[in-house]
């Protein structure tokens, strides 16, 4: 008698055991099984082929332990739980576990994404786009997928914010998108953060797929050195230090009268971009920006968006839709900005690569890079880096312009 109840306390403590382990829930339900698979392939992406791994190691790390069942690091919305939009911070922490109380105190507030772009901003060098003027129009021509997947999504059932939010994703800029998905469609942050970021990740795989049949070899022959050898430029910048100093806030004060709602991410992006060229009166307030407070930001940011990322809330076709229309917008303004230039070279004796508007798209400098290896592809003596800088960083300035008209309209 005395061994069957020691046999039943035993596997009383056995069955505890399972209990607290997650293998019975995984079980139940497998699907989740597939949102691990994906965190593994972020991983292998981010770690292994080196694509944004600052970005997407954490968003893989917060898709990983989100999945896990029993661990509480799966962020929720306010339709997942009632009134959570009304608790404290404390209450939020004690009842929905710190991966939300992170979320809704740093991205539901829209926090992170303008500090990253100050950061990005403290990072960035404006000369190449102030030295070539007539090369940034192109980053604006790239902005093209933005407005053809809105009015696509649109068609395909989704509400006009929704449209507004997935189609910024062709802007290639993943705070920009994570930005406008939390004003005009939180529900949707998620899938639509994923699609901006792989994208991003994968530019230099989409570049070379759409260049490949849209530019003739005697297009990506264009030599741009030659070009300024025949077509001098007739006005240079005599102190380019001053006009680095003027312009961010020329800029700021210029897209604060006319787009205000584009301020927080452009504002910011500017001042991050003054403080740098400012120079060693504001060398701490530099480093700071560029290193310490970007650094903290991308952390977070990639955690807790991979922690929205469950089973339940990515796995649908609304979801799939987001991925595959990220995907056509991302092409399209590749594309938009390859042909700006096409018809440019068509009016103008001064020909411009059509690389340079391939270029147009926020992820600086990778598009850049990109650009300039296809073109030393075709002539070693081709290199076109600085002038593709000059459309990309513009992309950066036209998505963030774009995100603000759309939150705009459609807010």
């Amino acid at each position: 008698m005395k061994s069957a109840h020691d046999k039943s306390k035993k596997m009383d403590i056995l069955q505890k055991l399972y209990d607290m382990t997650a293998f019975g829930e995984l079980a139940a339900n497998p699907a989740t099984l597939l949102m691990l698979a994906i965190a593994v392939l972020l991983f292998y992406l981010g770690i292994y082929k080196r694509y944004e791994p600052l970005l997407l190691v954490p968003i893989a790390f917060g898709l990983l332990i989100a999945n896990f069942p029993g661990g509480n690091m799966n962020v929720v919305t306010s339709t997942d739980a009632n009134g959570i939009m009304d608790m404290s911070l404390i209450e939020i922490a004690k009842y929905h576990g710190i991966m939300n109380m992170l979320y809704y105190a740093l991205i539901k507030t829209g926090l992170l994404p303008p500090l990253i772009f100050m950061g990005v901003g403290a990072m960035t060098d404006f000369g190449p786009m102030l030295r070539n003027l007539r090369l940034a129009f192109f980053g604006a021509a790239a902005q093209l997928g933005i407005f053809t997947v809105l009015i696509s999504a649109v068609a395909f059932g989704f509400t006009l914010k929704e449209a507004g939010a997935l189609g910024i994703i062709g802007g290639a800029d993943g705070p920009t998108a994570i930005y406008t998905a939390i004003i005009l469609a939180p529900e949707l942050l998620g899938p639509i953060a994923i699609a901006a970021y792989s994208y991003m990740a994968l530019v230099p795989v989409i570049i070379p797929l759409v260049v490949k049949y849209t530019i003739s070899i005697k297009e990506l022959k264009i030599n741009m050195k030659e070009q300024e050898k025949l077509y001098p430029n007739k006005t240079k910048i005599k102190n380019l230090r001053a006009v680095k100093i003027i312009f961010p806030i020329l800029l700021a004060t210029i897209v604060a009268l006319l787009v205000p709602s584009s301020v927080p991410l452009l504002g910011m992006l500017l001042f991050g971009n003054l403080i740098k060229e400012i120079g060693t009166d504001t060398s701490r307030l530099f480093k700071a920006a560029s290193d310490t407070i970007m650094n903290t930001a991308t952390i977070f940011l990639g955690l807790t968006v991979g922690a929205t990322m469950t089973a339940d809330t990515f796995l649908n076709s609304e979801t799939l839709l987001i991925v595959v229309g990220g995907f056509i917008a991302f092409a399209i303004s590749i594309f938009g900005g390859i042909m700006a230039v096409k018809l440019y070279n068509v009016f103008s004796k001064k020909k411009i690569n059509p690389l340079i508007g391939a270029t147009g798209l926020s992820a600086v400098p990778m598009a850049s890079r990109v650009a300039n290896e296809i073109a030393l592809k075709y002539d070693p003596k081709n290199h076109i880096l600085q002038y593709a800088m000059s459309s990309n960083i513009s992309g950066v300035i036209g998505s963030a312009v774009a995100a603000g008209v759309l939150i705009s309209f459609l807010s």
